[in-house]
């Protein structure tokens, strides 16, 4: 390097691990707290404990322990959430939660990630197009910033203690405005005014990211990792030269006028896809090394490389978010490419390092436990420890030369030799019936038509109330379920405990009084994995969890092949449900763009061309549960909104391939089968078009924490179909009262006729407990039938 006092980075690091434990040992400790079982000091020691042997564990796999490839990256709950209370911005409803420092302790932090009582929680949506959900800061004109927690110096120092030299890894100021929301500073999470935006508040913020950079650079701290993964959208309310001004400014700020030694350096990371526009922004500033996504974004042009001059590129090759191995090949020519473009001294001289697109919280830790994989399939895929050896041996490729890792060259050819060549990657039988789709298949006659013809069908009142699907899955169930697995349950004893759960869930809900009834899905662990296990071209995991949204973990499943589906999945549940009550009961099934984006999808073939083999499975589904009698069949896509690309020009294209993937999974019933379709987490505005292109009969939508906030979308775009905004939050543990659901369904009312308005929770319920579920349930069918009477 030619500026001395710019600290070595090793060439081979990552952006972030897995946080929750290989045996997900955070959420049960946490979750453990939350029950009564763990006192607050023995949650603090199992986090140290977890983080403790996590840089362990990264030793071992090869990272330094001096030279800041070890991220600093750790969350109780969530990473957003941590910079909102590092600089400040607790909403004023949680005012009284502080200490007299003006401090938030733990449990004020789960407070304002979960609720409490009367203190609604913070409203959480997805990060960027992945499956992970994040907590949406509140920002207003006159939001007050300061430092008011240095938690992330005292990581950095704790690892410190140990003998490890951290990166900490804190998002960036211009991501943490822009993810934000725009809140009126007189009431509490209400609309901001119409000329107001987050961003604008960027001269406010930006001493306090100056201070924690300064008490980083007090602690010892040679490298801090600034997140700015929005700078790689261009979909903000904001226009985008404002959006690059602010960077340019921000990094001005931060890098240009807080000179080293009095900060760390800053490795400025761009994750989730490519812009040279952000790069060349970058290049004008301070910041001593910029990270690229290059499994997302393409190498930046040669006069963007140019302009970098000698800031260290940390390059992406390795991806954070799918599970197959890395073409190491491919790698390689892509960092051979970029070192030419930097002049061809980028390795020799330090500026070219190897990483991984994003953080590996997206995948889980370790393959190797995956004992009940076949081991043919398990040899294609890396999770985060493989992925670590991956940029290991990549790093050691430019620095040593291809012989010192020409083993490891060849089994990664070799298994993605045996992966293309596998006979259930490709079915001749499936590619034949793809091909064979035609117009027809992605029709049905107009709603006008269908509408009458079900409602004589079903004869439901005005405001009609259900719920999403799924009911508590409580310890019995999953007692159950692992004594199956055990194979110490028989399958016909699981049948039946299972059966007696769908008939507990039916009675209560008839005494409820809920119109339109569901099973409660006691059987399935996971409403794409219970899927997957029926499918074939699909494995499943034992211990690949993935953390989801604080405490909540996923198992994602690997689509690795051609799908189809060998026999009817829940026609049998369904039916039996349906045998119980006189009132209609709702077939359940998972959408195929769900099905996607909860799974590892296999990366061989457009993402499109897979949907469309899922969509055909389903609708063989849909079929047999109309044939046996099912009247309301609803296909949920939760994450239709998930994937929308990050870039403009790239929405179209896929709002066309999700769309048409849903109508072939459901345009093959008659019209007297109402199809229903859930969708959640928010901001679905931009998407309001495609919601109604879905020609779902009845769309139900997470509206609760934002208070409704999809309504004047839906009145704009004149939804015509049957639709229910969400009126109670699942994800927090608050029963909503009477009068709070009926103010929600009074302001939809307002919006939708009655004949189209329905009343349900925002999403399935089988994370809560049924000491929450049967009040918030009642209150919701008393509310529902007060609003009733008055349309």
């Amino acid at each position: 390097m030619t500026d001395s006092t710019i600290p070595r980075l090793s060439t081979a690091t990552i952006l972030g691990y897995p946080r929750i434990g290989p045996d997900r040992q955070l959420k049960r400790a946490i979750e453990g707290y939350w029950a009564g079982r763990l006192e607050l000091d023995d949650l603090e020691v199992a986090a140290l404990e977890l983080r403790r042997s996590t840089r362990a564990r990264l030793l071992a796999l090869g990272l330094g322990a001096d030279d800041g490839s070890i991220p600093g990256d750790f969350s109780f709950y969530d990473q957003v959430l941590d910079v909102a209370l590092t600089v400040g911005a607790v909403p004023p409803r949680f005012e009284r939660l502080l200490d007299a420092d003006g401090r938030l302790d733990l449990p004020g932090y789960f407070t304002v990630a979960r609720g409490e009582g009367d203190l609604a929680p913070l409203e959480m949506t997805k990060w960027f197009d992945s499956n992970y959900h994040y907590l949406v800061p509140e920002i207003g004109p006159t939001t007050p910033f300061r430092l008011a927690d240095d938690r992330v110096v005292s990581l950095f120092l704790e690892a410190a203690g140990d003998g490890i030299t951290t990166r900490p890894v804190v998002l960036g100021p211009v991501s943490f405005l822009l993810l934000s929301k725009a809140v009126a500073d007189d009431a509490d999470g209400a609309a901001a005014p119409s000329d107001f935006t987050p961003l604008d508040r960027l001269e406010d913020l930006l001493p306090v990211y100056t201070e924690l950079l300064h008490a980083l650079g007090q602690a010892g701290a040679p490298w801090v990792q600034l997140e700015e993964p929005a700078l790689v959208a261009d979909t903000w309310d904001v226009p985008r030269e404002r959006v690059l001004a602010a960077a340019a400014r921000a990094y001005e700020v931060l890098a240009d006028e807080l000179a080293r030694p009095e900060r760390p350096a800053i490795l400025a990371t761009l994750s989730y896809g490519g812009a040279d526009d952000a790069v060349d922004v970058l290049s004008g500033t301070g910041v001593e090394a910029v990270g690229l996504d290059l499994v997302r974004g393409d190498v930046p042009s040669a006069a963007t490389l140019a302009a970098l001059g000698d800031k260290v590129v940390v390059a992406g090759v390795v991806s954070g978010r799918n599970v197959w191995r890395t073409d190491l090949e491919a790698a390689l020519a892509v960092l051979g490419e970029l070192d030419a473009g930097l002049g061809g001294r980028a390795v020799a001289e330090g500026r070219l390092a190897v990483t991984t697109s994003t953080s590996l919280f997206h995948v889980p830790h370790d393959v190797r436990v995956e004992r009940g994989l076949d081991p043919e399939l398990r040899s294609w895929l890396a999770f985060a420890d493989q992925k670590i050896g991956e940029v290991i041996t990549l790093a050691t490729a430019l620095t040593r030369g291809r012989d010192a890792v020409a083993g490891e060259l060849d089994a990664a050819a070799q298994a993605r030799r045996t992966r293309l060549e596998h006979a259930g990657v490709v079915r001749p039988e499936v590619r034949a019936r793809v091909a064979e789709v035609a117009e027809a298949d992605y029709r049905r006659p107009p709603f006008a038509d269908r509408a009458p013809v079900q409602a004589a069908a079903l004869g439901l009142p005005e405001l009609p109330t259900t719920t999403i699907g799924s009911f508590p899955q409580t310890t019995e169930i999953r007692r159950a379920r692992a004594a199956r697995a055990r194979r110490e349950l028989s399958e016909e004893a699981y049948t039946d405990a299972m059966r007696t759960e769908v008939r507990g869930v039916v009675e209560l809900q008839e005494r409820l009084g809920l119109d339109v009834l569901v099973h409660g899905e006691p059987e399935r662990n996971d409403m794409v994995q219970y899927f997957a296990e029926n499918l074939d071209g699909f494995a499943v995991t034992e211990h690949g969890w993935v953390q989801s949204y604080g405490t909540r973990c996923t198992r994602p499943s690997i689509l690795w092949g051609d799908v189809t589906r060998p026999a009817p999945i829940t026609v049998g549940w369904t039916r039996y449900a349906a045998s119980l009550t006189t009132r209609p009961v709702k077939g359940m099934l998972t959408g195929p763009v769900t099905i996607l984006a909860w799974s590892f999808v296999r990366d061989d073939q457009p993402l499109a061309d897979t949907a469309t083999q899922v969509a055909l499975a389903l609708r063989d589904e849909v079929g047999d549960l109309e044939a046996a009698g099912t009247g309301i069949i609803q296909v949920d896509e939760p994450a239709l909104r998930e994937l929308l690309p990050l870039r403009a020009a790239d929405r179209d294209a896929y709002l066309t391939w999700s769309v048409e993937a849903f109508r072939l999974a459901t345009s093959g019933v008659r019209d007297e089968t109402q199809v229903h379709t859930h969708l959640c987490y928010s901001e679905f505005g931009e998407v309001i078009g495609a919601i109604d292109a879905l020609d779902a009969d009845v769309t139900s939508i997470e509206a609760a924490r934002s208070k409704m906030e999809i309504l004047p979308a839906i009145a704009e775009e004149g939804f015509s179909r049957g639709i229910g905004p969400g009126v109670y939050d699942i994800h927090s543990p608050r029963v909503p009262s009477v009068e709070e659901i009926a103010e929600l369904l009074a302001a939809a009312a307002a919006v939708v006729p009655g004949r189209l308005l329905w009343a349900n929770p925002d999403c399935g319920l089988k994370t809560r407990r049924y000491e929450e579920v049967v009040p918030a349930l009642e209150n919701l069918v008393a509310a529902a039938r007060q609003v009733r009477a008055t349309l």
